[in-house]
């Protein structure tokens, strides 16, 4: 217990003396266990360990985090959609907990203001964003049980971004949909990503998909799976109209 009130002592009243104040207003309520807070917004870069040698970061946190997002959503989604099958509601949930829609949650309450790093935060990735906002839930559940965690949830996620007829239409990954509508259908399809630096500071790669043998898209991003899901996009619009008679 000395060495958490020695890091709440000197890391962040000292650095951050709104620290506290600054999560209380995003929670509505006062923290308890103070010490859980720290952890989900310390980076691991920090290098910060217990006195058993454990590392002091949001990484485990994470991990709670996303069990709680998705047991809340799932059980609201049950309740919410009684006509879904197993199938419809796995989708759904997965279109709610998105990595995608989950940093721009973590953005709306610009979590990374308040991240605790040896690394410039314009040097993070986008994902910082939703690892965080994971990581709030995670101290949220540990530290005011289900029924609360269940409540910020509701207040951050579903009320203001759920709507079930605007999710059934929104597509998470173009690829997955593709390769689904590829494999009903019985077309071959294949992915043929090579290393396309050319001047960019930063290493490019591009990729060609091919339908059947034909190439039907091709697309250039920064690491292979952003480039395999530009060409995916690119390939749904231009078979929109078989896809949607069949997924």
């Amino acid at each position: 217990m000395n060495f958490i009130r020695n890091i709440l002592k000197n890391s962040r009243t000292n650095k951050d003396g709104n620290f506290f104040l600054l999560l209380n207003d995003i929670l509505g309520y006062k923290v308890k266990k103070k010490s859980l807070y720290i952890k989900a917004f310390t980076h691991r870069s920090m290098n910060i360990k217990d006195n058993e040698g454990n590392a002091i970061n949001y990484e485990r946190l994470e991990f709670v985090g996303d069990a709680m997002l998705g047991a809340v959503i799932a059980s609201y989604l049950f309740e919410e959609v009684p006509r879904g099958d197993e199938g419809y509601l796995t989708k759904m949930r997965s279109k709610i907990v998105s990595r995608e829609h989950l940093n721009e949650l973590g953005k709306e309450l610009s979590l990374i203001d308040l991240v605790e790093s040896k690394i410039p935060k314009s040097n993070f990735g986008n994902n910082i964003h939703g690892n965080l906002f994971e990581a709030l839930v995670g101290a949220i559940y540990l530290d005011k049980g289900y029924k609360d965690c269940e409540k910020f949830i509701h207040k951050q996620v579903i009320i203001p971004h759920v709507d079930i007829e605007t999710l059934e239409g929104k597509v998470i990954s173009y690829k997955s949909l593709l390769i689904e509508w590829c494999q009903k259908e019985k077309k071959t399809f294949d992915y043929n990503v090579y290393e396309d630096t050319g001047n960019d500071e930063l290493k490019h790669f591009s990729v060609k998909l091919s339908i059947d043998e034909k190439v039907i898209a091709k697309a250039r991003a920064t690491s292979k799976k952003k480039a395999e899901e530009k060409a995916s996009k690119r390939a749904f619009f231009a078979f929109q109209k078989e896809i949607s008679k069949v997924i």
